[in-house]
């Protein structure tokens, strides 16, 4: 057949039928991306994939594969402008992003887990639950240019993904931040901008700290002045404040879009001046304590001999355990140095059972193990290794949280201008550089939950500070829980999290500039 007359028959074909032009080759290093918390098992090939108008999303047939697919959707056209067409199919097309939820797939042991491949002519994500899909995408999202952070269009940008295969998975379930609201309040707006921030790092718990002697930030309905006085106070005498059921609900409901479950703490039996203050019948004398605004610790406690010190914590926690979808609540339990042990010890025994009373399992700081606890109590170590360990032998799970390690509102160096300084400096590096699993000589690594990294926020007013503490030191924390121990290093780590300053510019987090990472 002569040439011209088969080509002239093709471009006719094309006119009336629809020809799709060829995508060109795209080639991208993986060492253009940085992947924060690193994967456990990853392989790249040469060519990559192209995401531009001619692009369709798979969602499958299942509301958590779609509602994935709709967060990538909704990104990405916020980033780019690209408005691709989405199917709720399984189909495996070219030219393709997909999401796959496989309740039965194989090759992946962890509910969190799953596999990520980038061919030439698609993208898969693939996990066997919602929680390991909306990982995958959080990694999908690191594989494109920084600019898919941004909230407006970025114009010129090539939405090219380098060839690669994921195999990935936590090392520990347990991968958590801690915001305190007590000492100064965050509104909702903040909390929400926090878990953004989070989630990006494959945090998957916010412990909220939500009273303590300087504010009591959760409403409860049976107890109105807990809130009307109790959370009007804040350290340095600022106005307080605290969220209603409903406002509380939201930041849950969000947290859990963003497949981060919160742990709410009522720290008891100290630390509740500002519920002294609020009811007069708490206090063994009667009498309402002051509304406190400084620093101090260890200095208050409710009265354990009171029957109605245990009426209003069965009220407390019966509404907080209606309010939040977890398995947990805090109980704090930490510097109650003016309470005896034995009330100690018989006020903690009657408040773990007012929690399972409700459904709920305990979390505490170490230090409440002294009471006896069950083998499905989570206990924090935060600073001794000892009590941390006794809590263990009795069969408690661990998170770790060792204050020099973990504690964000530690300064980088002396020269910081907020922050504490009680545990020690902590930069960057000190912040890595240290094992998980080789913390708590006597405890099984089975044992180990994972770590959190809490915020204690007596110098922090805003979000700006929050930010500045927090970051980067977080992000490598969510690598130590989720990163296997042998493909972390620091010098790695430090590669990409200098790579990584230009994304965390885009979504204008206020971060410190470390001299580690000029």
């Amino acid at each position: 057949m002569n040439k011209n007359i088969l080509v002239f028959g093709i471009l006719i074909f094309c006119i009336f039928i629809g020809c799709a032009p060829e995508k060109p080759e795209v080639f991208v290093a993986i060492s253009e991306r940085a992947l924060l918390p690193y994967p456990q098992e990853l392989s790249t090939s040469d060519q990559g994939f192209l995401i531009d108008e001619t692009t369709t999303i798979y969602a499958g047939t299942l509301n958590e594969s779609k509602a994935i697919a709709l967060q990538f959707f909704n990104r990405l056209q916020q980033a780019s402008g690209l408005t691709l067409e989405t199917k709720n199919e399984n189909t495996l097309d070219e030219n393709s992003i997909h999401f796959v939820l496989d309740k039965n797939m194989k090759g992946i042991s962890s509910q969190e887990g799953y596999l990520l491949q980038v061919t030439r002519d698609r993208i898969v994500v693939k996990a066997k639950s919602g929680d390991g899909l909306y990982m995958g995408l959080q990694t999908l999202f690191q594989l494109l240019p920084d600019e898919i952070a941004s909230k407006t269009i970025t114009p010129n940008v090539v939405w090219a993904v380098p060839g690669i295969t994921i195999n990935d998975a936590p090392a520990f379930e347990y991968r958590g931040a801690m915001l305190d609201v007590a000492r100064h309040f965050f509104s909702v707006d903040d909390v929400k901008r926090y878990i953004d921030l989070l989630t990006s790092y494959k945090i998957n718990k916010l412990h909220l700290h939500l009273t303590d002697d300087q504010g009591w930030r959760i409403e409860i309905k049976s107890w109105p002045k807990l809130t009307q006085i109790g959370g009007s106070s804040a350290v340095g005498g600022g106005k307080g404040g605290f969220y209603t059921q409903e406002q509380y609900r939201d930041i849950v409901a969000y947290a859990k879009l963003h497949h981060i479950t919160i742990i709410p703490e009522i720290d008891i039996p100290g630390h509740t001046n500002a519920a002294l203050a609020s009811y007069p019948e708490l206090n063994c004398d009667g009498v309402a304590r002051e509304l406190y605004t400084g620093t101090k610790v260890g200095f208050s406690t409710l009265c354990v001999d009171k029957e109605i010190t245990y009426t209003f914590l069965d009220d407390v926690i019966r509404e907080i355990s209606a309010l939040t979808y977890g398995d947990y609540i805090h109980l704090g339990g930490d510097e109650s140095h003016v309470t005896s042990k034995e009330d100690y010890n018989l006020f903690l025994t009657k408040a773990q059972a007012i929690v399972k009373k409700y459904g709920k399992n305990v979390m505490g700081w170490e230090d409440i193990q002294s009471a006896g606890i069950s083998d499905e109590t989570i206990i924090q170590h935060w600073t001794n290794a000892e009590i941390a360990t006794l809590g263990a032998k009795q069969g408690a799970k661990v998170v770790l949280s060792p204050a020099p390690r973990t504690y964000l509102d530690m300064k980088y160096t002396k020269d910081t201008k907020i922050g504490l300084t009680w545990a020690g400096l902590s930069p960057i590096d000190s912040a890595y550089i240290w094992s998980p699993k080789g913390l708590l000589k006597d405890v099984p690594t089975s044992q180990i939950l994972g770590i959190e990294s809490p915020l204690w926020t007596e110098t922090v007013v805003n979000m700006d500070a929050i930010e500045f503490l927090v970051f980067p030191r977080l992000i490598g924390h969510a690598e130590l829980g989720w990163t296997q121990e042998k493909n972390r290093s620091w010098e790695s780590y430090q590669k990409r999290l200098k790579a990584h300053q230009k994304r965390l510019a885009i979504k204008s987090v206020d971060y410190y500039h470390s001299p580690l990472l000029d």
